[in-house]
């Protein structure tokens, strides 16, 4: 068999993973709100798919004409864009059937030409109040530089003012960065719905108003467009550049760009599209799509819901861990046991009143944490500065190079050292993307240290969308070798051994072969051997040649991937023990988990690295095992609930159908529900029994 057959395209296999998000849009038991934010979502990915990945493709294909290589790369692009393409139809199509269902709802999502008399006047109103003094058009001529003007994040509308065989173009951003981009436009009295229009159809109804007093012209138009730039960035060499200043610089550099995809109304004058693909350095190989009015689809994220609670996903109240309750303060609870917290499921507050209590004990010394993506407004981060300003010592060690959040971070770095916190950026080459909190305490004239180990971020929002583990330990083997990943990430060239925690780039490709190998050897023994894996991405072909190993030597494995999966189940002679099935649902599945059989004593490990060659070589990630039997067993079961899910579970397969798994005879369950019914019975169970304890002890 062919190797290419072996591996999957991750660029192809990361539009699958978006063609399943595309399938929640399209799913009729999903509420109808919902369903439309999907849409939202689907298209925030494609936007960052271009950013990234077609990015790096286009890149790949310049650097292959320089030197001659082979046209692998533009093959690839081409099955990129013939795939995109056919998402995008098939969003077109949901997108339109699902503005008809909610018109069955009395809820209408309007143009600028279906609105009455009375709404047309209350539009021209709510433009002269609120939209202009947030728009400046600009006016497009031969020395326009417009690849230096149009925002990568904005979408935009392109005026075409024509005056006898003369055209004037300009454009004028959609200001959402101000307004919102849905507007509710009231009723007359009397009629029982709900209206809602789209700023940029506020602009088109009112673009006369705006041009009229100033221009001559016969006839004005205007066109949606949007583009979208190469996120990647060259960082200064210099050596008297701080990372913060080289990251500041590569931010501008991003702004300038160069396009990667221009999507364009397909009403577009032929002449006006090739006036502004030029002005744009539009290559062939660029995506050069025609669109319907609306582009930026991912504010959908954000849709309203001004109907019944019905129309969308009903809230779970977040669960509060009882390992916490009857005792002291939290670092009380930690050194009774392990604890473990499973996000949304579980409430997030616990980390962050961990930190605040930290912020003030007076027994604690010291807080080190690493972060990579916060919340806007984060009370941890706030906490930090609080126990900076009672004298502890505090070190935050921030990823500036965290996609998409640099501009967040750089600034977080800046109030953070304004408040005399200990501010680490790590070295460069190296990105930071361990979840790691320590936490020094003097107890009996001793330093005892709290750890936690994530799989997920640091994040009061994400925590409660997005399913994570974290794992809150007093054990001092632990703890010592969490407080020599600090040493590392500050001085990544000294000398540094870990027993129990696998950090990457140190030695995760030798651990995760070790586990693997193990598994295999026990196959080979005539042994029950098996390897259970949850990850975000596989794509690291030494790690997909293992597995394929360990298959072929009779090793059971299940995988669950939620996005990228480069390995291929079941091919003869290589996967046929390989199944893998992927979960979109609801909440973002998130947690990075490693079980493997170990001759009956499961081992365990909590993650927060992908299967991803950059994960494992050129990045610090930290897994760390989970060694309280009964947590262990709780974390087996979790994955266990996602491997019955027959109402959100999909196939992985080599020609990335992204079929249902079939319910058949069985019943309906769903996962991510299922999960939060069981650990729901585990505090409740756990509260049972420390109620009986207490009454024992009395």
């Amino acid at each position: 068999m062919s190797t290419e057959k072996l591996y999957i395209e991750k660029e192809l296999s990361w539009l699958s993973f978006n063609e399943r998000v595309l399938q929640e849009a399209a799913d009729k038991s999903v509420p109808i709100i919902d369903r439309i934010r999907f849409l939202g979502i689907f298209s925030n990915n494609l936007d960052e798919f271009y950013k990234v990945r077609f990015a790096d493709v286009k890149r790949r294909i310049m650097i292959s004409q320089e030197r001659g290589g082979s046209n692998s790369a533009k093959h690839l692009l081409s099955k990129m864009q013939s795939k995109a393409f056919k998402l995008n139809e098939r969003f077109d199509e949901l997108y339109s059937e699902l503005i008809r269902e909610m018109a069955r709802r009395r809820i209408f999502l309007v143009n600028e030409t279906q609105l009455n008399e009375y709404q047309q006047q209350w539009v021209r109103d709510y433009f002269r109040r609120e939209v202009i003094p947030h728009i400046t058009p600009l006016l497009i001529n031969k020395d326009t530089d417009v690849l230096q003007f149009l925002k990568d994040e904005y979408a935009y509308i392109a005026v075409d003012l024509q005056h006898q065989d003369h055209s004037q173009y300009a454009l004028v951003e959609i200001p959402t960065d101000h307004l919102p981009r849905f507007v509710m436009v009231p009723e007359p009295k009397g009629r029982r719905r709900k209206t809602i229009i789209l700023l940029d159809n506020i602009i088109r109804y009112c673009l006369d108003e705006l041009f009229r007093a100033f221009f001559d012209y016969q006839q004005l138009n205007g066109y949606a467009i949007k583009m979208t730039r190469d996120a990647e960035y060259d960082l200064s060499n210099e050596v008297e550049h701080s990372l913060l200043e080289q990251m500041s610089e590569g931010l501008s550099q991003r702004l300038t760009a160069m396009p990667v995809r221009f999507i364009y109304e397909r009403e577009m004058p032929s002449e006006m599209l090739a006036f502004l693909c030029e002005k744009l350095q539009i290559s062939h190989y660029d995506s050069l799509i025609p669109g319907g009015r609306y582009h930026n689809f991912k504010d959908f994220i954000g849709f309203p819901n001004v109907g019944r609670d019905y129309l969308e996903y009903k809230p779970i109240p977040p669960l509060r861990c009882s390992d916490f309750i009857g005792y002291a303060n939290s670092f009380d609870a930690i050194s009774a046991r392990d604890i473990l917290l499973h996000y949304p499921y579980h409430t997030f507050e616990h980390i962050t009143e961990l930190v605040r209590q930290a912020s003030f004990d007076p027994r604690v010394l010291g807080i080190k944490i690493n972060v990579y993506r916060v919340a806007k407004d984060s009370r941890l981060m706030n906490s930090l500065i609080d126990a900076a300003h009672n004298g502890k010592k505090v070190t935050v060690v921030v990823e500036l190079q965290a996609r998409f959040d640099e501009e967040a971070n750089i600034e977080w770095a800046r109030i953070l050292t304004d408040a005399g916190v200990h501010v680490v950026f790590g070295a460069p080459g190296l990105k930071i993307h361990s979840k790691l909190l320590l936490i020094s305490r003097r107890e009996d004239d001793q330093i005892k240290r709290y750890a936690h180990i994530g799989t997920g971020n640091f994040h009061e929002k994400t925590a409660r969308i997005y399913t994570d583990f974290s794992l809150l330990t007093a054990d001092p083997e632990i703890t010592s070798e969490v407080r020599n990943v600090f040493g590392y990430i500050e001085n990544p060239y000294q000398p540094v051994h870990f027993n129990h925690l696998i950090v990457s780039p140190r030695n995760s490709r030798m651990q995760l072969y070790h586990l693997i190998d193990s598994e295999t050897a026990n196959a080979r023994a005539g042994k029950k051997s098996a390897i259970t894996l949850k990850v975000n991405n596989l794509v690291d072909k030494g790690l997909i040649n293992k597995l394929y190993s360990a298959s072929s030597a009779g090793v059971k494995i299940k995988m669950i991937v939620r996005g990228m999966c480069s390995l291929v189940p079941g091919v003869e002679g290589f996967s046929e023990n390989i199944k893998v099935i992927s979960i979109v649902d609801r909440f973002l599945e998130h947690p990075r988990v490693l079980i493997t059989h170990n001759n009956g004593d499961p081992i365990v490990y909590i993650s927060s690295a992908d299967w991803m060659t950059r994960n494992i070589d050129y990045r610090i990630e930290v897994a760390a095992p989970v060694r309280d039997p009964l947590l262990k067993q709780r974390i087996i079961d979790i994955i266990n609930l996602h491997f019955i899910d027959t109402v959100k579970a999909r196939y992985i397969d080599k020609e990335m159908t992204n079929r249902y798994v079939p319910r058949g005879n069985r019943k309906k369950v769903r996962s991510q529900m299922a999960i939060y019914d069981y650990l729901k019975q585990v505090e409740k169970q756990t509260l049972k029994l420390r109620e009986q304890s207490q009454k024992h002890d009395i």
